[in-house]
């Protein structure tokens, strides 16, 4: 439980018709449902704490601009191409739209969610259903559910309460049905199950023995089975005959033997397994394709035979960059095009025949092009142009015509405003490593990719670890940029994308050398004369949060405050309560992160964690946490938090009760930007546009500990709480006239 030092801690802006409850108490452990409010109203003034003060502006771009919710995001195409799909507002919230492909106007909304967006959609092969995936809270137990649009009636495809469905496979030889993979069984392990989307009836194809995935072909065969190793590599089976014994003398000495039914076709190393897999099949299926690292550091494009597993052919690859992506035709499976990304998406046309077609299709627009898909027969193409300073473009390309047709942005409030461009930036680490970056400048300093005199900035450092930043627009460096800073987000090794000596240069370097990394380019911003070095502050979410705790702590004189969003603060207790289906690929965890099952490695880890180093800690902090979180529990945040709180360190605390690892919801989204730039305006010196009480009416924030150490907030809570008040009164009175 978390202790509260002083008298005014938790707030909770959680909306009750038009009025808005305050709490004083009892945050941290609240449930997302609870609604009780004190009988009095809590203090406002507290003699103990100095508000923290920063410079509101009304000359801004409008938070609710960059992070409300989009006009039209995801769009689709139907398999026949009649139809057009996307999220739009709705209830609320973002729902799943479509349209005749001719008449947009004539658009509808074919989903009702009213509490979460929806985020996850697809057409089916039947071109009369879109099918869904929701969760609870933020929780990631999604259900699946197909919706007739025929008939207007919803199908729930996996009704089953605390288990998580994924859809494993869609084939256009079975347009009614889908292979989905379910932990009903065990919470650890997936099985596969094929569902009829018209009916919901579920039939059960494949008993997970143990497998983190399965590679399916059009005829819904399990053709491939991927086992975790001790070490942390992947083993790749293939399916043999249901009564065989499997290859046991394949096994490698002390793994023991494969499953029943499964012999050995790729062993691939730890080294590997993050850049090695399967991709499909071809039409025959007879081949394999697949992303192969093995004897190289980047991952190529290529074609295994599907019984020995023999490299056919290498179709493409890029000494500098893994590959991004591949575009297959969607009825003969062969590669077209394949994408890589070293600074910004480039195309290599793999087919000639479609030569033509990418060179219109690149100069129609300055932004990188992505293809967000095709009408079955390949004729239609749903394409989409990239911008830095700019929204997302997406166009419908006719390939018989040759010619484009746009179809709308994804923010059209966008469109008119000042936005920062996003420059490409190599900066070389200590040990001669490229870190790929991307620097973006406030308004009036981007002439030359250099601001004109040093700014403040900050370092915007990604999740995952095993992820990447990417040229593009980007909400949060449009956000900051806005309000007077530089933004420098980093590529630091470990990061996915580069090759495997970039990625596994990071293993077991948490704090360690991926922290120097982020030092390294804090260095080069203040020798580029970016910023000065009492003015950089660091942010980021889930490991970009874990490393905002790490500079702080390990590093306390380097940054001038720090924003953790659902980052973890011991890697201890990180590593105990994963959720239950990544326990099949714990090897993994403890090979790249570190071994908590050995009193040598949970040393390391502690050695590692911010969570043991609270002393060391200097400059403000704000910590942002969703209560649903099933990858980084709150508990990451309220253990940091309370033994800050015991050392007598403040710190400002924002948690939601109905999210999880991130905030989906547009209200708790505005509500969280509005606490970040707020809290950074004071430690950092930019501007932020003041929060209002009418922000904050559907938001569900609660803020635990430190509500002076954001600018402004403590006037909302005021506000709402007298709203309340006037609220009740005028309830009363309603009931005594009734009376």
């Amino acid at each position: 439980m978390i202790r509260h030092r002083h008298r005014v801690r938790c707030v909770e802006l959680v909306a009750c018709g038009v009025a808005l409850i305050v709490l004083g108490t009892g945050c941290p452990s609240q449930t997302p449902d609870a609604e009780t409010a004190p009988d009095t109203e809590p203090e406002l003034a507290d003699p103990d704490v100095e508000p923290a003060e920063g410079t509101p502006s009304e000359d801004l771009i409008p938070r609710q601009v960059i992070f409300g919710n989009p006009d039209r995001a995801n769009p689709q195409v139907s398999p026949d191409g009649d139809m057009l799909s996307w999220l739009a507002e709705h209830n609320g919230v973002l729902n799943v739209w479509v349209a005749p492909v001719d008449d947009l106007d004539a658009a509808r909304p074919v989903t009702s969610e009213e509490s979460r967006p929806v985020f996850r959609y697809f057409w089916a092969y039947t071109n009369d259903h879109i099918i869904y995936a929701q969760d609870v809270g933020g929780d990631e137990n999604f259900r699946l559910f197909a919706v007739d649009l025929e008939r207007d009636e919803e199908v729930e495809l996996t009704p089953m309460d605390d288990v998580q469905a994924r859809v494993a496979h869609v084939s256009p030889k079975h347009p009614e049905r889908v292979v989905v993979s379910v932990n009903d069984r065990t919470p650890q392990l997936h099985d596969l199950y094929e569902v009829d989307i018209t009916t919901g009836d579920l039939e059960l194809i494949e008993e997970n023995p143990g497998f983190v995935g399965y590679t399916i072909d059009d005829d819904y065969e399990v053709r491939f089975a991927q086992l975790m190793r001790p070490d942390g590599g992947t083993r790749v089976l293939r399916s043999v005959d249901e009564d065989g014994e499997g290859d046991a003398e394949d096994a490698e000495e002390g793994e023991g033997e494969l499953p029943a039914g499964w012999e050995l076709y790729l062993d691939i190393g730890p080294e590997d397994s993050m850049n090695t897999g399967l991709t499909g099949f071809d039409k025959e299926g007879t081949g394999v394709f697949a992303w192969d690292s093995r004897g190289r550091d980047t991952s190529a494009l290529v074609r295994l035979d599907a019984e020995t597993a023999e490299e056919v052919e290498e179709l493409a690859s890029d000494d500098r960059a893994d590959g991004a992506g591949v575009h297959r035709h969607p009825l003969d499976k062969e590669p077209i095009a394949v994408s890589f990304n070293y600074k910004r998406h480039e195309w290599r046309v793999l087919d000639d025949a479609y030569a033509d077609d990418f060179d219109r299709l690149l100069e129609l627009s300055e932004g990188d092009l992505g293809i967000s898909g095709t009408t079955r027969d390949h004729d239609t193409w749903l394409v989409s142009y990239t911008q830095d300073d700019g929204p997302v473009e997406y166009y419908l390309y006719d390939r018989d015509a040759g010619e484009a047709e746009f179809l709308f942005t994804n923010r059209s409030e966008l469109e008119d405003k000042d936005l920062a461009q996003m420059h490409p930036v190599v900066i070389e680490a200590r040990d001669g490593l490229d870190l790929v970056s991307y620097l973006s400048l406030p308004p009036g300093h981007d002439d030359a990719g250099r601001p004109d005199e040093p700014v403040p900035m900050v370092l915007l450092v990604h999740g995952g670890p095993w992820a990447r930043d990417a040229w593009g627009y980007n909400a949060q460096h449009q956000l900051l940029a806005d309000r007077g800073y530089a933004v420098l987000s980093v590529n630091f090794r470990g990061s996915t994308g580069f090759g495997k000596e970039f990625l596994n240069a990071g293993n077991r370097e948490w704090a360690g050398a991926m922290h120097d990394d982020l030092i390294d380019a804090v260095e080069w911003a203040v020798e580029e004369e970016v910023t000065t070095e009492d003015e950089v502050c660091i942010m980021g979410g889930s490991y970009g949060g874990y490393a905002t705790l790490v500079g702080l702590t390990f590093t306390p004189d380097v940054f001038a405050c720090g924003v953790d969003i659902v980052g973890p603060s011991s890697l201890i207790t990180l590593l105990e309560s994963v959720p239950p289906y990544w326990e099949p690929m714990i090897e993994m965890f403890k090979t790249r992160v570190g071994d908590h099952t050995t009193e040598e490695g949970r040393e390391e880890l502690r050695a590692r964690s911010p969570l043991f180093k609270v002393e060391n800690i200097e400059r403000p902090l704000l910590i942002a946490q969703g209560a649903n979180d099933p990858r980084v529990k709150q508990e990451e945040s309220d253990q940091i938090v309370e033994a800050m709180q015991e050392s007598g360190i403040p710190v400002s605390y924002v948690l939601y009760p109905d999210e999880g690892h991130g905030f989906a919801r547009e209200p708790n989204r505005l509500s969280f930007y509005a606490a970040t730039e707020a809290f950074l305006s004071a430690h950092l010196g930019g501007e932020y546009e003041p929060a209002t009480a009418e922000e904050f009416a559907d938001s569900t924030m609660t803020i635990p500990e430190g509500l002076y150490g954001i600018p402004g907030f403590a006037e909302v809570v005021e506000e709402l709480a007298e709203r309340r008040a006037g609220a009740d009164v005028e309830g009363e009175a309603d009931e005594a006239d009734e009376g």
